[in-house]
């Protein structure tokens, strides 16, 4: 139970200075005035340094990270309880009290015995990183500095819920084209493992003479029946490989651009950014903080080094007496990257590099037999790999140093510096993004469908015609 000091007046006027154990500053004072007193000053008192936390309430265990869901609840339900008056520390136990285990949960205990010792609610938040970042605890801090933290944890709970939405909105549309992508491959390998085989008999029986496409098809045929566990192996393989590169810095920014500029996908990601950048600096430039400190803290929020390296940039240029949007419009270039080209590269070359290992496997199988198949096995993927690779050069070469930020931002944000009203206008653009991140993911998902269509149209029309190719040459050498 925390103490409580307080200095208060007796009946005669006299000046009161003394400690009370209770179990809220509400009860504490409650208590006073029921002794005769008249607070003045309350104020709980802080633990000595060196104590123990014996008196720690215990921490249920808790896996994994707070749901952003249940922190978008919890913002909003504290900003509806700090504008109906409640002590802070009364709405925090109600909260806390209303939640179920997990990280949310202690971290609002910790908070809460924090601010029972004196801590202010940024400092007591700051101790849970986890839970509340940077953007979170200096939104509170200046809400605290500027007397208005109701107001601050509105506005708050409206940034989150606003991301939460769009991030909600993204994950629905991608569920549907991952089924279906899943379902196709599983039809195709049990053509693949199942039916062709069964052709392949027979041109073995007729002793047939067969065309490249009908090899290619066996080999595949053969190649999934052999090593089906590479269906699960080689996404994994890219994941670890992706995640491997992207620890070093090069890696990372190489990535991350080669993302924003991939086709369809590209646009998504960077609409994506900016409109979630664009509205975390209208929200702390709105809420007092510092433009320097919220330029860093939106940095720290983009997810992307492309974008940290051009908010890096834009703070420097501002700490050397520039505006923001001439920097923002000169650093929007993400300029040529070897590793970018390398994933481009790596791309472009995966069909062919995939058919590779069909030819060099090629001798495990029945096709090894005959060394003219498998040469031709080498001379399809060679091209494929070739091909793909060229192109995928060139789309980079053509895409490379386009501007990741457009001039609708740049100029919205130099209006907005002209007028004092850059968090509006910032706003704006948010806005303006956040329709477009709609309007393209409803787009992918119409167009998903009949894509899908004709790639499976195209992949059974392959099958088909690479099965009966020969039985129509079979057919025609009887007739003659």
């Amino acid at each position: 139970m925390p103490t409580f000091q307080f200095e208060a007046m007796d009946a005669t006027g006299q000046e009161v200075r003394d400690e009370i154990e209770a179990p809220s500053e509400d009860e504490a004072q409650t208590t006073i005035r029921s002794m005769g007193y008249f607070v003045t000053k309350i104020s709980v008192k802080k633990a000595a340094a060196g104590t123990t936390a014996a008196g720690k309430k215990k921490r249920p265990f808790a896996l994994g990270k707070a749901k952003t869901k249940h922190i978008c609840a919890f913002t909003r339900q504290l900003s509806i309880l700090q504008d109906a008056g409640l002590p802070i520390l009364r709405s925090l136990k109600i909260l806390e009290n209303n939640q179920k285990p997990g990280k949310l949960k202690n971290a609002l205990m910790d908070v809460c015995e924090e601010i029972e010792g004196g801590s202010t609610l940024s400092e007591a938040m700051s101790k849970s990183p986890k839970v509340f970042t940077r953007l979170y605890v200096n939104m509170i801090k200046a809400g605290e500095a500027g007397g208005a933290l109701e107001t601050i944890l509105q506005r708050l709970a409206d940034f989150l819920e606003r991301g939460e939405s769009l991030k909600r909105k993204v994950k629905g549309a991608m569920i549907y084209p991952c089924v279906v992508i899943v379902v196709a491959i599983l039809i195709l390998t049990f053509i693949m493992i199942m039916i062709v085989p069964t052709f392949q008999e027979m041109f073995v029986e007729f002793d047939l003479e067969l065309p490249a496409a009908t090899v290619l098809l066996i080999a595949i045929s053969e190649y999934l029946a052999k090593f089906w566990f590479l269906l699960f192996l080689i996404p994994l393989g890219m994941f670890i490989l992706i995640k491997l590169l992207r620890k070093f810095r090069h890696g990372r920014m190489g990535f991350d651009q080669y993302m924003i500029k991939i086709p369809i996908i590209g646009g998504l990601v960077e609409k994506n950014i900016l409109a979630r950048t664009t509205r975390t600096l209208g929200t702390l430039v709105s809420s007092g903080v510092p433009i320097l400190e919220a330029l860093n803290i939106t940095r720290e929020t983009s997810g992307n080094a492309m974008f940290e390296r051009l908010f890096t940039r834009v703070a420097d240029s501002i700490r050397q007496g520039e505006v923001i949007s001439k920097p923002l419009k000169e650093n929007s270039y993400p300029g040529f990257h070897p590793m970018a080209l390398l994933f481009w590269v790596m791309t472009g070359a995966f069909p062919g590099l995939l058919l590779l290992s069909v030819a060099l496997t090629a001798g495990w199988t029945s096709l090894g037999e005959d060394p003219t198949m498998v040469d031709t096995l080498y001379m399809i993927s060679g091209i494929g790999a070739g091909l793909g690779t060229l192109f995928a050069v060139l789309l980079y070469m053509m895409k490379y140093n386009q501007r990741v930020v457009d001039d609708l931002v740049v100029n919205m944000v130099d209006v907005g510096e002209e007028t004092g009203e850059l968090d509006t206008m910032l706003y704006k653009v948010a806005d303006t993004y956040d329709e477009e991140v709609r309007t393209l993911t409803d787009g992918l998902l119409a167009m998903m469908e009949p894509i899908m269509i004709v790639f499976l149209g195209l992949a059974v029309g392959f099958i088909v015609i690479s099965l009966f190719m020969p039985l129509v040459g079979l057919i025609t050498g009887l007739g003659g």
